[in-house]
C-alpha cells in the first residue's frame, strides 16, 4: 500500500514532550479539540494529549484523504457492496436511520423492512413491559435472558448495562458462553413462569447458541410440562424461519435482521430487543437517534473536523509510525464498565485482516489489541505500566460530565474525575 509506506516514511515525530508543546503553545487545546454539539448532549473530543502538532495533524489527514476514506464512506451509506469478501453492503447506518432517507441494496429500498422490524419490536415490548403478555400461568413476565454470542451478546451487554438508569421493572440476563456453568447460573435466577427467553441467531445453527437455547428449552419443559407452552417463553432473532419454528417459537415472535449487517454492529437490529424490553422502546429509539446523529456527523463533516476520522488516523499513527501494540480504553464510569468489551470486538474484528483487498498479503499493522477497565480499577491494577512501563501504549479515556449517583452530594463523582488528572 504505496500510500501508507509513503505516509510512515514522510512523517515527522514530533521533537518535543507533551509538556514542552503545551508550554510552547498556550492555544495547543483549542487548536487540537472539537466539540460536537447534537440533540441528546454534547460530546468534546480532546486529542491534544496526542503525539502530534500542525504539521503532522495535516499528514494524518491526508493520509485519510489519499486513501479514500471518503469515497468509501460513501459508498457505505449508499448501500455498495463493500464488503468484498461477501459480496454484501454494509448497512448498519440503515437500521438508526431516523431521516427515513430511502437507502437503497440492489435497486431495493431497505427502509420499508427496517421500520417494519421496528414497528413489530415496539408492539412486542409494550405488551410484555405492559403486562399483556402473560406466561404459561397467567403471570408478567420479570426477567429477560438473552442468549447469543458475539455481536448478539457484547452490543447488548454493553448497551443494558450503560442505559441502566433508565430500566424499569424488567431484569435482564446475558448467557453466550458454551461452558455450562453460564447457563445454569443463570437459571437459578429466574422462574419459569415468568421467565422469557430470546434465542438470537442468525442462521438458528451457531452451536454456542442453540446449546445454551436447547438447554434453557429442556430446563423450561421439566418445569411447564407441555411443549405448547415455549410459544409464551421463547422468541428468536434469525432469518431461518424453519428452524424457528422446529424449535416451537411461533412464526410471529420471530424478528428479522439481514444480511448486511455485521454482527459487531448489530445492536440497532432486532438483536437490541433486550435493550428495547429493559429500557422501553422508547429509549432504544432514542439510542438510535444518538447513532444517527453521529452517523451523518461522519458523513457530512470535513475529515479535519470529523471526530471518527480523527481517532482513526490517530491509531493508524501509533501502530505504525510509534509501533504500539495495544491500544486501552478506560471509561471512568461504572455504568459503562463493558464498553471496553464491546469496542474491543468492534475494532479487532474489523481489522483482524491479513491480506488487502487485491488479495495480497499486508505488510503494515491493521490493528492493535485493545483492552481496558473502568476508571478507577485500572489505577490500582495496570496504570503502573502504562506510566512507568518501557511500552507506549496509546489510552482514551472517556468522561462523563454528570454522575446519575451523586452520592454524598457528588463527592465520589468528584473524586473519580479528580484521579484522571
Amino acid at each position: 500500500m504505496s500510500t501508507l509506506h509513503d505516509f510512515v516514511r514522510n512523517f515527522k515525530k514530533v521533537p518535543q514532550t507533551m509538556r514542552e508543546m503545551f508550554a510552547a503553545d498556550p492555544k495547543r487545546f483549542s487548536e487540537f479539540s472539537q466539540v460536537l454539539s447534537l440533540p441528546g448532549g454534547t460530546i468534546l473530543l480532546d486529542y491534544s494529549k496526542n503525539l502530534i502538532d500542525t504539521q503532522n495533524f495535516d499528514q494524518l489527514i491526508k493520509l485519510a484523504r489519499d486513501s479514500n476514506v471518503e469515497k468509501m464512506r460513501d459508498d457505505m451509506m449508499e448501500g455498495r457492496k463493500i464488503n468484498f469478501t461477501e459480496d454484501r453492503a454494509v448497512l448498519h447506518i440503515a437500521l438508526r436511520n431516523r431521516s427515513n432517507v430511502p437507502i437503497m441494496v440492489d435497486g431495493k429500498d431497505v427502509m420499508p423492512g427496517v421500520n417494519a422490524v421496528l414497528e413489530h419490536m415496539s408492539k412486542f415490548c409494550d405488551s410484555v413491559r405492559s403486562g399483556e403478555w402473560k406466561g404459561y400461568t397467567g403471570k408478567q413476565i420479570t426477567d429477560v435472558v438473552n442468549i447469543g454470542i458475539g455481536g448478539s451478546d457484547l452490543g447488548p451487554v454493553m448497551v443494558t448495562e450503560c442505559l441502566k438508569p433508565y430500566a424499569s421493572h424488567i431484569r435482564v440476563h446475558f448467557v453466550s458462553n458454551i461452558d455450562g456453568t453460564h447457563i445454569a447460573e443463570t437459571l437459578k435466577k429466574v422462574n419459569s413462569e415468568t421467565v422469557l427467553f430470546i434465542i438470537a441467531s442468525k442462521t438458528f445453527t451457531t452451536i454456542e447458541t442453540m446449546t445454551n437455547a436447547n438447554s434453557a428449552k429442556e430446563w423450561f419443559l421439566e418445569h411447564a410440562k407441555n411443549v405448547s407452552h415455549v410459544a409464551k417463553h421463547f422468541v428468536a432473532l434469525s432469518t431461518n424461519a424453519t428452524e424457528v419454528c422446529k424449535f416451537g417459537i411461533a412464526p410471529e415472535n420471530m424478528f428479522e435482521f439481514w444480511d448486511w449487517v455485521g454482527g459487531r454492529y448489530s445492536l440497532w437490529s432486532a438483536i437490541g430487543l433486550s435493550i428495547a424490553l429493559y429500557v422501553g422502546m422508547e429509549n432504544f429509539i432514542k439510542l438510535l437517534e444518538g447513532a444517527h446523529e453521529m452517523d451523518k456527523h461522519f458523513k457530512e463533516t470535513p475529515l479535519h473536523k470529523n471526530l471518527p476520522v480523527i481517532l482513526a488516523v490517530l491509531g493508524v499513527m501509533y501502530i505504525n509510525i510509534y509501533g504500539a501494540e495495544t491500544q486501552a480504553i478506560l471509561p471512568y464510569d461504572q455504568y459503562m464498565s463493558r464498553f471496553a468489551a464491546y469496542f474491543q470486538q468492534g475494532d479487532m474484528e474489523s481489522n483482524g485482516k491479513f491480506v488487502r483487498r487485491d488479495g495480497k498479503e499486508v505488510d503494515y499493522s491493521t490493528g492493535p489489541i485493545v483492552w481496558g477497565e473502568p476508571g478507577t480499577n485500572g489505577q490500582h491494577a495496570f496504570y503502573q505500566l502504562i506510566h512507568q512501563g518501557t511500552r507506549l501504549i496509546p489510552c482514551d479515556f472517556l468522561i462523563p460530565v454528570h454522575t446519575h449517583n451523586p452520592v454524598q452530594g457528588g463527592l465520589h463523582h468528584e473524586i473519580k474525575n479528580m484521579k484522571i488528572s
